[in-house]
């Protein structure tokens, strides 16, 4: 039997253990994204996720880490990509690949996104279009209102640069839904 030191050790560490486990998905997030337009969409996340190919009616998730500031979930159109997922994008294309490093070349819709800010209590979210509009998108948090972008001149997304009056905020913990043509 093991002596009375060690088993108190030995629960101690399973409750650190739990803990810190506990903690440290505390702020993590879920994202969905969705294609409900009528043609194949090539979504692209950074700095988490990369990018896939989604059909009519599929749905891609991704999990984004707790402390992910400058996110970026858009669509791409228009895409021919080989096997090795080298390819080309008419629009939101980054740099060739089916799997994006980088972000998008305009024209594109984007929803940006900052996670677990303000001590992990509050994440940020916004549409864009300062780089163009490509395809129809809603953007929004289990905590907090969907934003929606049908047209280059939703009133939804930032227009330019200095339009500071389109971020949301919502509970830390949150997750998220992106669905094109919405």
């Amino acid at each position: 039997m093991a002596s009375a030191p060690a088993a108190s050790s030995a629960v101690l560490l399973v409750v650190v253990l739990v803990a810190s486990l506990a903690a440290g998905g505390a702020n993590a997030a879920t994202f969905t994204i969705t294609n409900r337009c009528s043609f194949t969409v090539w979504p692209a996340a950074t700095p988490v996720g990369g990018g896939t190919q989604l059909n009519p009616g599929q749905t891609w998730t991704i999990n984004v880490p707790a402390g992910t500031s400058s996110g970026r979930v858009w669509g791409r159109t228009g895409c021919s990509f080989d096997g090795a997922g080298r390819g080309r994008c008419a629009t939101g294309d980054c740099g060739g690949a089916l799997s994006c490093r980088l972000s998008g070349q305009p024209p594109l819709t984007l929803a940006e996104f900052t996670l677990g800010t303000s001590g992990g209590n509050r994440d940020f979210y916004n549409l864009s279009v300062i780089d163009g509009y490509n395809v129809a998108m809603s953007f929004s948090c289990s905590s907090g209102v969907t934003l929606t972008c049908r047209e280059r001149s939703c009133p939804d997304a930032y227009q330019y640069p200095s339009d500071d009056s389109k971020l949301r905020s919502c509970n830390g913990n949150s997750n998220y839904r992106v669905v094109f043509c919405p």
